[in-house]
């Protein structure tokens, strides 16, 4: 292996593992190096001793980080699911509901809509437990997404399978069943699982009403002793430890699947 085999991609656009986890390596380095550089030209210090008398906390908002996007993950799918098969039904009512709902909900920004749905809906219908609120905001706006993933999944199935399924007698049941779902499943799992990555950074906006998660937590201990940007850094670090397996999980599905679709 020469040098230039090291830093210079083949004709193939193959990498072998020791380029790739230099390049990365050194990619990572300029990075943070620059950032240091930066940070290190206004005159200040990294002091992240305090963040161990914290540990607690910090553990129970990590904790409630990835109950509060696991369980906004299970409900967005139901929705997503439900908007998908809506989008598509014959009562226009239920299709146009649905299509609203999806440039609603991808057209306006997250932080109006944990305003409004938690002040105002979760107020007149008394929705007091901000854990719940938060995990059918976060579901609601993500479901929207997921529609559209689901909805292109569903278009890209040939029509000449759902007729070859008429055909030896199978029910609209058993299609979806057996020949919708599984190829669904495996043309939208690498969308899905970087949508995962998505809900899991989206859940940093509740701190907004209150839901003690990662980044209330954080905000909370960074008011007590002005470590602003240590905070912060910290906290950028424990959701990339969340977000980077997702990411890497994501491009592994996507290289695997890619043939079939």
């Amino acid at each position: 292996m020469t040098i230039y085999s090291l830093f210079i991609r083949d004709k193939d656009n193959k990498t072998a593992f020791l380029p790739k986890a230099l390049n990365i390596l050194i990619a990572v380095a300029l990075f943070m190096l620059f950032f240091l550089f930066s940070y290190r030209r206004l005159g200040m210090e990294f002091d992240f001793s305090f963040l161990w008398s914290f540990r607690y906390r910090l553990a129970q908002g990590f904790v409630a980080t990835v109950e509060l996007s696991l369980a906004s993950l299970v409900v967005s799918l139901f929705i997503g699911f439900l908007s998908a098969l809506a989008n598509n039904s014959r009562i226009l009512v239920i299709s146009y509901f649905s299509k609203v709902y999806v440039q609603f909900f991808r057209g306006t920004p997250l932080i109006m809509q944990v305003y409004l749905f938690f002040y105002i809906i979760g107020t007149a219908w008394g929705v007091e437990n901000r854990f719940l609120a938060g995990v059918l905001i976060l579901s609601i706006f993500e479901g929207a997404y997921i529609s559209e993933i689901i909805r292109g999944g569903l278009e890209s199935i040939e029509r000449t399978q759902l007729e070859a399924a008429r055909a030896i007698g199978l029910k609209s049941g058993q299609t979806m069943r057996l020949v919708v779902l599984p190829q669904i499943i495996k043309r939208t799992l690498p969308s899905l699982a970087g949508q995962f990555a998505s809900i899991i950074k989206d859940s940093s906006l509740l701190s907004l009403i209150s839901v003690i998660e990662l980044t209330q937590t954080i905000r909370e201990i960074s008011a007590s002793n002005f470590a602003i940007f240590e905070s912060y850094i910290f906290l950028g670090l424990l959701y990339l430890t969340l977000t980077f397996p997702i990411s890497m999980y994501t491009r592994y599905l996507e290289s695997r699947y890619s043939y079939e679709n």
